[in-house]
């Protein structure tokens, strides 16, 4: 199976464009791949509006060039291609290819129409708000878009900052053709890409020695890991999970976890609830054990010991005095694989040492959202948000466990230093309970397999897949139970691998 792509900075990218060249690729070369490979793309997608014409914004630098190498590929084959010059070419390559394109194409002002709108204004180099004539391409763009012309951005969208994803003043596509390698920003600015594809130019990876970049996760790598159910397996060979949450007033928290677990494969759930909740509980959720919160290590010892295989806490758990005593006993009884999610992370608010002490020596899995990541690591959450891509690093290595970073992306990091992305997902998770239904999944993959971090990539993936088939293009009246009744279409479906050279898709987001 093809590698994960590596989701990289602009400054990376451009050190693997260095690479690739010192690697003996003429940069002009990768320039015509780029450009080669974008053109085929918009023919195969947009080929019943190219008799209507392709207008081509170019600029200045090497994403102007992809432009010309683009409209001088389509002209070749009978496209009328009309190239707008927001900026003159100013590198050698883009000179190069602007000189074998004139013949073949129309330049001059962008006009009132056309079938298709390329973006080859700014790079993965740019950062800022678009200025003066860039700018004024992007509005006429928009204007076309606005009357139906379909957008497609060369490499990241104009204006969109390749490594944060800030987009203020921003084109916006409905597709993304990004080259070589996936970019940070996209992954951030999804409203601005549209649809991404990433096409293979036969760039090599740049480390220069750094750590390990993180890696995109896809649905054939999610599917070629998670682990088969043999047609001879028992409620016990699926694996047990227990949850412990629940508190007063909070037991649908704990019913929407042990629903997803359910829904995604694990054999027996028992729900550890608030004597106020365990009747709520076993009639929402009638497939789940149910029984009060341990209040002594003889409980824990009665109600996990042996018989778990992994324990979830904090969906519902709550912040009172009593919920804390709980979950410090549990962590110090229960020596098994843990998922910890919500207040069973805003107890150790402030003491991130205190719970690697606690969770040591254990398969562990953290699952905070951008709020809970920031009062865990004493950060302010715009501090989490501008380094969503590494924060995860150290607060991993402070815990000994696998941070899963919610978000637009999800960022997920182990202790030993690897980190995966997981893009799938729509705004239908936006909502509360959104995070008890990831933690059902993670606590059932986390139970049956051996490595944390892909079970948690698995679960982060297929919650978003779930969003993405109960929503279907719609976020409006779509709700968290369709979602929970779209993860038996998850584990069903059966990827195929993209058309060459596309090496990776991401649908666009609604």
């Amino acid at each position: 199976m093809a590698a994960l792509s590596p989701v990289l900075r602009a400054d990376e990218a451009a050190a693997a464009d260095v690479a690739t060249i010192v690697r003996g690729v003429p940069s002009r070369a990768l320039m015509q791949r780029a450009g080669a490979a974008a053109a085929a793309e918009i023919a195969r997608r947009h080929g019943a509006r190219l008799p209507h014409g392709v207008l081509l914004l170019a600029g200045g630098g090497n994403n102007g060039g992809d432009a010309w190498v683009v409209a001088r590929a389509l002209a070749a084959v009978g496209v009328h291609c009309r190239v707008h010059e927001a900026v003159a070419a100013r590198t050698d390559d883009a000179r190069a290819e602007r000189e074998l394109a004139l013949p073949l194409v129309e330049c001059g002002a962008p006009g009132d129409g056309a079938g298709v709108v390329v973006d080859g204004l700014l790079g993965t180099g740019a950062s800022g708000r678009p200025r003066g004539a860039v700018a004024e391409a992007i509005a006429h763009a928009a204007r076309l878009r606005a009357g139906g012309a379909p957008v497609v951005a060369l490499d990241v969208p104009s204006g969109v900052d390749a490594t944060t994803g800030e987009a203020d003043g921003a084109l916006t596509a409905d597709l993304t053709l990004t080259f070589g390698a996936m970019k940070r920003g996209l992954l951030v600015a999804r409203a601005h890409a549209g649809r991404i594809a990433l096409l293979d130019i036969g760039l090599v990876e740049s480390l220069d020695g750094e750590s390990e970049p993180p890696r995109l996760v896809d649905a054939r790598w999610v599917h070629h890991r998670l682990p088969r159910i043999a047609a001879d397996a028992h409620k016990g060979t699926r694996r047990k999970l227990v949850i412990v949450g629940g508190d007063r007033g909070m037991a649908g928290a704990a019913v929407l976890a042990a629903r997803a677990a359910a829904a995604s494969g694990v054999g027996m759930v028992r729900c550890l609830v608030a004597p106020d909740s365990l009747p709520v509980v076993q009639g929402a959720a009638p497939e789940a054990l149910g029984g009060p919160w341990p209040a002594t290590d003889a409980e824990v010892d009665a109600q996990l010991g042996d018989w778990a295989d992994a324990v979830l806490i904090g969906p519902g758990l709550g912040r009172g005095d009593a919920a804390g005593a709980l979950l410090e006993r549990v962590l110090a009884r229960w020596r098994g694989p843990v998922v910890l999610d919500a207040d069973a992370l805003n107890h150790f608010a402030g003491r991130a040492d205190a719970l690697g002490a606690l969770l040591r020596g254990r398969p562990a899995l953290l699952t905070p959202h951008v709020a809970e990541f920031g009062r865990l690591a004493e950060l302010e959450p715009r501090d989490v948000l501008a380094s969503r891509f590494d924060v995860g690093l150290e607060l991993a290595r402070r815990t000994e466990a696998t941070v899963l970073l919610k978000g637009v992306p999800t960022v997920l990091a182990a202790p030993d230093g690897r980190r995966l992305v997981t893009a799938s997902g729509t705004p239908v998770l936006a909502a509360a309970g959104s995070g008890d239904l990831l933690s059902g999944i993670a606590g059932t993959l986390v139970a049956q397999m051996d490595d944390v971090l892909h079970a948690a990539a698995c679960a982060a993936w297929a919650h978003g897949r779930a969003a993405e088939l109960a929503g279907d293009g719609a976020v409006r009246g779509i709700t968290l139970r369709d979602v929970h009744r779209s993860l038996a279409r998850v584990w069903r479906e059966r990827p195929t691998p993209p058309v060459y050279p596309v090496l990776a898709e991401l649908p666009a987001v609604p």
